[in-house]
């Protein structure tokens, strides 16, 4: 690899790493010797190896990524160690169009984390968009990925900055299965995160960090989600009544519709700010309901893992914003939209489709 040509005075084995002393070009370590131990001639081509047990700690290191550039000789810096889950897996050669996937789960079967070899069609890079999904690797032989070991990035709303993290949380202590597909071919694997042995956090505080964080990722993710799709729907309706013909008969579709467009701009309005399309925009346009989710969840999430109650209190004020918020929204997509769609139905105008 990057080792120098020189004598080796000393190999010593410690904590999972092998360290050979040179003489004259300094202490050289090879990381995580457990792939090595699992290591055997005979086997298959698509396999995963166990990861060796990862802490939960602060910071981050060159080696949270894979790239065929970073050789860790810098004479200037040492390097970290990961700051999360390295995963190992070997591949048979693979078309063009083959992919494979990871799914991470929780001890009780809960999807934390999906990533794959595909890049997302659908991702959108804007001022303050959330972070692209890293991709696998599909090379033949070994492969290297790192998780960490966070759950899954919650959506953005397109075109709008809110100065924001849409990272989700750091997984708590615990172990956790790794599946690796390949069309068909499933092999799995597991790994145990641990908790950061520097804090005095215990197994109850992890979980009702866990939990809490969880549960508000989740729901401004279904915030999201229906932010998007019903402005979708909304530029639907706009095109839409632009084209009506003129005349008495699509008058009563163009006022309906109208009331109809009102309505769901209204409800966009308290939901987002769209003027927002770049930093400190915020000084200038008020942040609407999910940019204070989003900002509660921002400041709960922490290294510490631990909830005060002034969160917890604030989380329960905007819950009860939220159940109003999403009954004027499912009122929009459940009774209004399916109402007019009959009107344009039978007048042979067609609908507004899901978006």
């Amino acid at each position: 690899m990057n080792l120098p040509i020189t004598p080796i005075t000393d190999l010593r084995v410690h904590k999972a790493n092998l360290i050979a002393a040179t003489s004259g070009r300094g202490f050289w370590v090879l990381d995580d010797l457990s792939v090595l131990r699992q290591y055997n001639k005979d086997m298959p081509a698509f396999s995963v190896y166990r990861p060796a047990d990862a802490y939960l700690v602060n910071g981050s290191s060159e080696l949270d990524e894979t790239s065929a550039d970073f050789t860790g000789a810098n004479r200037l810096r040492g390097v970290n160690p990961s700051t999360g889950v390295v995963v190992y897996y070997q591949l048979p050669e693979l078309k063009k169009d083959d992919q494979i996937s990871f799914e991470i789960k929780d001890a009780e079967g809960n999807l934390v984390r999906r990533f794959s070899s595909k890049t997302d069609e659908k991702f959108k890079k804007y001022e303050g968009a959330p972070k692209e999904e890293p991709v696998l690797s599909k090379n033949k032989g070994l492969n290297r990925f790192v998780w960490d070991v966070r759950y899954q990035t919650m959506p953005g709303i397109p075109d709008v900055d809110m100065e924001t993290s849409y990272a989700g949380h750091k997984a708590p202590p615990g172990r956790y299965s790794i599946a690796l597909k390949m069309g068909n071919q499933t092999v799995a694997t597991e790994v145990e995160i641990l908790a950061n042995p520097l804090y005095p956090t215990d197994a109850a505080t992890y979980q009702q960090y866990h939990s809490t964080m969880w549960a508000m990722e989740k729901e401004l993710t279904t915030m999201h989600l229906m932010v998007n799709d019903l402005y979708g729907k909304q530029k639907q309706l706009e095109s839409l009544l632009a084209a009506l013909p003129a005349g008495d008969k699509y008058s009563a579709i163009k006022r309906d519709g109208e009331a109809l467009l009102k309505k769901m701009k209204a409800w966009d309005e308290d939901m987002v700010q769209r003027k927002s399309k770049a930093y400190d925009d915020v000084e200038n346009f008020p942040n609407k309901f999910t940019a204070n989710y989003m900002f509660l969840i921002n400041m709960t999430e922490s290294d510490i893992p631990r909830v005060n109650q002034p969160s917890l209190d604030r989380l329960k004020e905007l819950n009860a914003q939220w159940l109003i918020l999403k009954a004027r929204g499912d009122e929009v997509l459940q009774k209004d939209i399916p109402g007019f769609n009959k009107q344009l139905w039978d007048a042979g105008l067609g609908a507004i489709w899901k978006f």
